[in-house]
């Protein structure tokens, strides 16, 4: 998994058309790892609204696990991971 040190130096905000924030880039990377390509825009909202590090703690526990639907793992953990938070 990389690192935000790492995607803040890759980050090119004249490469990307319609990226021009960090945490779109984010978002973007979120679809790509989790293979939800059709759902970028709710990944780049998740990435906007929730704490990061949430994210990446979903994130690795999805690609740990061996699942058909990426997406729908994630957002269970995301969820499971929010209300532990309370």
């Amino acid at each position: 998994m990389d690192s935000i040190k790492d995607i803040l130096k890759r980050f090119d905000p004249t490469s990307g058309k319609y990226v021009s924030r960090e945490f779109q880039a984010y978002g973007l990377y979120l679809s790509q790892k989790l293979e939800d390509e059709k759902h970028k825009t709710l990944y780049i909202k998740l990435a906007k609204k929730e704490a990061r590090y949430i994210l990446d703690q979903a994130l690795a526990f999805v690609m740990d696990a061996r699942a058909k639907n990426k997406g729908a793992l994630f957002m269970w953990k995301l969820k499971e991971l929010k209300t532990q938070k309370k």
